[in-house]
């Protein structure tokens, strides 16, 4: 099953399913071939790329998932509508309902809680989840992660595939979305909370991006995204570069610095990074990496570094170790 051939299809919706078609072609075995999984809101990002799968894949291969956060009066019963919307389409949908909470505010906690149901939603073991993630949503997202100062990346932004998530429309803008939905005549459900100021992407996206498009004569999301991929391109290079390092230095528990130190210092963080986050170490700020950075390449030996997991990083005999901080005793 798939698209029909010889019928007039409208732009947006076009450009949608082009968009669909050439990311799930580009999927990794064994993910190509299995059934999918798309996230839907009942926005309309999310309602046209359903939309998309279901006209590329076929009925019989898309499920959606409609996570319920709880957070709205009413949710259950709009969650329910979208789910009656799907069926009707041709999807295999299902409301999954969570618990919102835990540390980072509400809008961590409901991305982590909505992102453990989608996994747990997968129809095969390889099945991919399709998320509705726009040119618009990767501006914000580049946008954030400079604000907060998050490092290169953060600025690089979301990957069209991330297994198991896969963004189809990274490259459309969220104007097509709505379009395509208008012509499919699929009624848009709009978050509240996509208009509440207390969110920082909300403010971004009503009040920043506007701005910053109109000093600047337009083409600002889609210069956010290309700097996005460019960076992704050099994250990724020097990635693969700290993942051969740390391979060549790992001297069982420990790393050699002889070769370490030598490294270029965005090299070496990477590989101090990884190991550390491998190590126990349980949670790791910019302040611990640059601080064992400098215990890496400049020393003194002997030189204890307290890390979070009660943990203290020592440079002794050409060697970085991790050992248990020894606290003093009465």
């Amino acid at each position: 099953m798939g698209e029909r051939a010889g019928r007039r299809v409208d732009p947006a919706v076009a450009e949608i399913r082009r968009a669909v078609r050439a990311a799930l072609a580009a999927l990794p075995s064994p993910y190509r071939d299995a059934p999918l999984l798309v996230a839907c809101s009942g926005g309309a990002d999310s309602l046209a790329l359903a939309a998309a799968a279901l006209a590329v894949r076929g009925t019989g291969a898309v499920h959606a998932a409609v996570v319920d956060h709880g957070l709205q009066e009413g949710s259950a019963g709009q969650a329910a509508a979208t789910v009656e919307l799907l069926t009707g389409m041709g999807a295999a949908a299902a409301v999954h309902r969570v618990e919102v909470d835990g540390p980072g505010g509400t809008e961590a906690a409901a991305r982590r809680a909505r992102y453990a149901a989608l996994r747990a939603a997968r129809p095969h073991p390889a099945a991919p989840v399709l998320l509705g993630h726009t040119l618009d949503d990767q501006a914000e997202t580049v946008l954030l992660g400079l604000g907060r100062g998050s490092g290169p990346r953060s600025l690089a932004g979301m990957r069209e595939w991330d297994a198991p998530w896969s963004r189809p429309l990274l490259g459309v803008r969220r104007a097509v979305t709505m379009a395509a939905c208008s012509a499919l005549g699929l009624p848009v459900w709009d978050d509240p909370h996509n208009a509440d100021p207390r969110f920082t992407r909300v403010r971004l996206r009503h009040e920043v991006l506007p701005l910053l498009e109109d000093v600047l004569a337009g083409g600002v999301a889609a210069a956010l995204a290309r700097t996005a991929a460019q960076l992704r391109e050099d994250c990724d290079a020097l990635d693969a570069l700290a993942t051969a390092l740390l391979a060549e230095v790992r001297d069982g528990d420990a790393l050699r610095l002889e070769e370490l130190a030598g490294a270029a210092p965005a090299v070496r963080r990477r590989v101090l990074r990884a190991w550390l986050l491998a190590s126990a170490v349980t949670t790791l700020t910019d302040v611990h990496l640059r601080a064992a950075d400098v215990l890496a390449a400049q020393g003194p030996d002997r030189g204890g570094l307290a890390l979070p997991g009660g943990l203290e990083l020592v440079r002794e005999r050409g060697r970085l170790v991790l050992r248990p901080v020894r606290w003093p005793t009465a």
